[in-house]
């Protein structure tokens, strides 16, 4: 008889995308986002790089971004797809599951909605940056494209600032005008569509980039003194959402060097054509945080968040759910 068959019974918690939604709420989701950010600056992680393999006929990308996050301690792994045409069936273009351990015995405890932490943390993550970097007074925001990471932007960034005005920009404007009537309700702040990169972002105290674009669409010249901006849509080498300029004139803030240096592609470009240096990177944002490298430093410049999502933010957002689920009996427990 093996040794396995003498052992308990391994339970592990399943908790559906709709469970997920009202655990992680975007207030809880930013607060332990911005723990795992210091914690990821101080590196009490593991982080490998992320690794994808694409699909053939360019349909999509299957990709895994695992790593180990020391507190609350936990290891695991988050498996997706990346399917960019899915909204046209009325699916999400990120679908997969995070597969959460624990780190005492190295028991798997949870499974959950891959697609719907990516959706929370990457905007939860966006506004933590925004909390650090963006002028106080900030109170215009807008939103390049109109995909999933567009609605949850919507939500999180007036989290942390008092936000009035939203200003939408989408290749398509009767994308534009679906995604401001579909989410009106989920603002306070008064919606516009904008019929230009240019026009949303000219009185823009905050700009998300969150567009599936390998070619520039934002620029430095429509980036006002003053702006903070969140680069969120591009996560490979070889696309960029912006342009150099915009890198080269910027207060330049990531969320991992490592990722940084080897697949911002933004920031590789730049540093290709000999605009910027590794130095141009003023620090990762648990660093600003952890008070250990100054943010803003006057009201005029213009500060980037660099956005790549890394493990140790699914691994705290999912951490959070699983402790909300055991408390409250939220799930299914399922024995393997």
């Amino acid at each position: 008889m093996s040794a396995r068959a003498n052992t308990e019974p391994v339970q592990v918690r399943f908790i559906s995308g709709a469970d997920l939604r009202r655990i992680l709420t975007y207030p809880a989701c930013i607060d332990v986002v911005r723990k795992a950010m210091v914690e990821t600056s101080r590196r009490n992680v593991s982080l490998p790089l992320r690794h994808g393999m694409p699909l053939p006929g360019g349909r999509g990308l299957f990709g895994m971004m695992y790593g180990y996050l020391g507190q609350p301690e936990s290891f695991g792994i988050k498996l997706v797809s990346l399917f960019p045409g899915n909204a046209a069936a009325g699916l999400s273009s990120h679908m997969g599951l995070v597969i959460l351990y624990e780190g005492r015995h190295g028991k798997p405890v949870a499974i959950m909605d891959g697609s719907v932490v990516t959706a929370i943390r990457t905007a939860a993550a966006s506004a933590v940056a925004t909390d650090a970097l963006a002028r106080r007074d900030a109170a215009t925001l807008a939103i390049l494209g109109t995909g999933e990471q567009a609605a949850s932007h919507l939500q999180a960034i007036p989290v942390v600032r008092p936000i009035s005005k939203v200003r939408v920009w989408g290749r398509n404007p009767d994308h534009v005008r679906r995604f401001i009537d579909a989410h009106d309700k989920d603002t306070q702040a008064t919606m516009v569509p904008a019929d230009s990169v240019a026009a949303a972002s000219a009185d823009a105290d905050i700009i998300c980039a969150v567009t599936s674009s390998p070619t520039p669409i934002l620029f430095g010249r429509d980036v006002r003194p003053g702006t903070h901006v969140n680069l969120v849509g591009s996560s490979f080498p070889d696309r960029a959402e912006v342009d150099t300029e915009l890198v080269v004139k910027s207060r330049y803030f990531i969320d991992y060097r490592e990722s940084t240096l080897a697949q911002a592609g933004e920031f590789l470009k730049a540093k290709a054509e000999g605009a910027v240096t590794d130095g141009h990177i003023v620090g990762e944002i648990g660093q600003v945080l952890a008070g250990n490298v100054t943010g803003r430093q006057t009201a005029e410049e213009v500060t980037v968040y660099k956005s790549l999502g890394i493990a140790a933010q699914d691994l705290a957002a999912a951490s959070h759910v699983l402790a909300v689920a055991e408390r409250d009996g939220v799930g299914q427990l399922l024995s393997l």
